[in-house]
């Protein structure tokens, strides 16, 4: 199937277009200023689209949906077609069962067909954990270069991940991997997949990606969600999920669009200070919080439009909420990252009640979250007399929950 990507649309002033190519990666030229960078979007012929699209089952390989992506260059590693689960009176849609474990797949599957597109020698992102394993596996599967900044508090374990496809990882300071990257996509024509510009924008195919979500919930709940509570760091995934629904009102195979709601670390949250001052972005500083992954300084255009037009809110978390979150998802026997909870603990916190299903999006595996491995371990004889009083530790007689 072929791609029916038309444009890139400016979210400063949507009157503005530019050719789908090159990727504009560092935001709108004519609306962007040095304190506000304002992203761009993907338009498509829409009129050409055949809505019989909507009719196969969700299942991997994003290729499935491509009259409504960007062009694919990039090989599939099986992205895509993840389960939706009903915990505690919610769905979820676990995006751990990517092939990297990871919602990042969808993303990279995208732009990585990007920077093959443009002729780019390599590729290179910014990440603490998810992203740069995602981005190292798909330039690995297509063949490119991909250097990895780190930051010196991501996990171990994620840095080894990484490093498994053959990516070069340098481990930097947080506040240097951005103008580092800056230099290295000018020095060394690499493409870059993730932010370079003051205010969040992205890649302007990225949320592309992510918008296939929301056309695999609608398949898979036989409607519209009444609310989505998504993980936020930059937004690009609440944003993309918002698109998706947006067109699927637009081919005229929905009449309702699902509230969104950016559930962020309660230590930041940039999107919920853009929403309460009115304006289009923010940059916060940013307290301690074990949500590594969402933990952003930085917040974009495209969570505050998706928030804003939809109808719903950004709601800040704790992590002691986050870990309460986290613990009811393992007890419904899926293990996620502490800012993979962000959704259901978003939900939880805000307790209202909505007329349809509402869907808690779950980000990644939690292998990834910080200190995962280094747990003490007790050591017994194996006898009965020293496991009863181990066994005694959880709630009833000898199972439940710690």
């Amino acid at each position: 199937m072929t791609s029916l990507a038309t444009s890139q649309r400016s979210l400063g002033d949507p009157a503005i277009r530019y050719p789908l190519w090159p990727p504009l990666t560092t935001g709108c030229p004519s609306t962007s200023t040095p304190d506000l960078a304002y992203p761009l979007q993907v338009d498509y012929d829409y009129a050409a689209v055949d809505t019989a699209l909507f009719t196969q089952e969700p299942g991997p390989d994003l290729a499935r949906w491509s009259p409504l992506l960007p062009p694919l260059h990039a090989p599939t590693l099986g992205e895509g077609g993840t389960p939706l689960l009903e915990v505690d009176g919610v769905y979820v849609k676990d995006e751990s069962r990517n092939p990297t474990w990871s919602h990042k797949d969808r993303l990279n599957r995208v732009t990585v067909s990007a920077a093959l597109a443009v002729g780019a020698p390599g590729v290179v992102v910014a990440s603490s954990g998810n992203h740069g394993a995602s981005a190292a596996a798909y330039a690995a599967r297509a063949g490119l270069p991909a250097i990895v900044l780190a930051s010196a508090e991501s996990p171990p374990a994620v840095q080894s991940f990484v490093r498994a496809y053959g990516a070069r990882v340098l481990t930097v300071p947080v506040q240097a991997r951005w103008p580092l990257m800056r230099q290295i996509v000018e020095r060394l024509g690499y493409h870059p997949l993730s932010n370079v510009t003051v205010t969040h924008t992205g890649h302007p195919f990225g949320a592309e990606g992510y918008k296939t979500i929301a056309y695999e919930l609608f398949l898979q709940l036989g409607r519209v969600p009444a609310a989505l509570f998504v993980p936020t760091g930059y937004a690009e995934l609440l944003f993309g999920v918002w698109k998706g629904f947006t067109e699927l009102r637009l081919l005229g195979l929905a009449d309702s669009a699902p509230r969104m709601y950016a559930c962020e670390p309660a230590a930041g949250g940039p999107h919920g200070h853009a929403l309460a001052a009115g304006v289009p972005a923010a940059v916060v500083e940013t307290g301690p919080t074990r949500a590594y992954g969402i933990a952003c300084e930085a917040g974009g255009h495209r969570g505050v439009l998706a928030v804003r037009e939809s109808g719903g809110e950004a709601v800040p978390v704790t992590d002691e909420e986050l870990r309460s979150a986290q613990r009811a998802l393992g007890r419904a026997g899926l293990w996620y990252e502490l800012s993979s909870a962000a959704g259901l603990a978003a939900h939880h916190k805000l307790g209202a009640s909505f007329d349809g299903p509402v869907v808690c999006v779950a980000t990644s595996s939690g292998f990834k979250d910080l200190g995962v491995g280094g747990e003490p371990v007790e050591i017994i004889d194996g006898s009965w007399e020293s496991a009863e009083p181990l066994l005694r530790l959880r709630s009833g007689p000898y199972g439940g929950t710690r």
